[in-house]
């Protein structure tokens, strides 16, 4: 998942969603944060003496936050008088498989905490998804058209 922050304060309060094989109005997974789900609670930050330092990049098999840049060339967005952070994380479920049989529909909260309240978030977010395909198999239904993939 790549995220490009678009307004100031943390962003990483948005709970990730798995609707399962029918579910629509609750999903069968509902995470507790896209911190946590990327394996970084607490901000993803480096600490010097109980003070924040610098947001901390990793990576570990499964799991990681490997991109943290920012820079004059990511300064397509201001906020608080710098350029936008861009993030990169991934997640590989091997040992934690989502198992579903026909459908598969993952969300992602744009939650943020300014340190008094939660609100909603407006950053620039994308990602991809893999899966594990049995064979042989039908052939897959046609995609549907771009205004009809959006978000609901």
């Amino acid at each position: 998942m790549a995220w490009t922050s678009l307004s100031r304060y943390w962003y990483g309060e948005g709970e990730v969603k798995f609707y399962l094989d029918g579910d629509r109005d609750w999903p069968t997974i509902c995470g507790t944060g896209t911190e946590d789900y990327f394996g970084g609670a607490w901000g993803f930050v480096k600490y010097d003496n109980g003070n924040p330092v610098q947001e901390q990049t990793y990576s570990t098999p499964f799991m990681g936050f490997p991109h943290f840049q920012v820079t004059d060339n990511t300064r397509s967005h201001i906020y608080d008088g710098a350029a936008s952070p861009m993030r990169g994380f991934y997640r590989w479920h091997i040992l934690d498989p989502i198992l579903f049989e026909e459908d598969l529909r993952v969300t992602v909260q744009q939650i943020g905490h300014d340190g008094k309240a939660l609100f909603e978030r407006s950053d620039d977010v994308s990602s991809v998804c893999y899966w594990y395909q049995t064979e042989p198999h039908q052939v897959f239904p046609a995609l549907p058209g771009v205004l009809e993939r959006r978000p609901r």
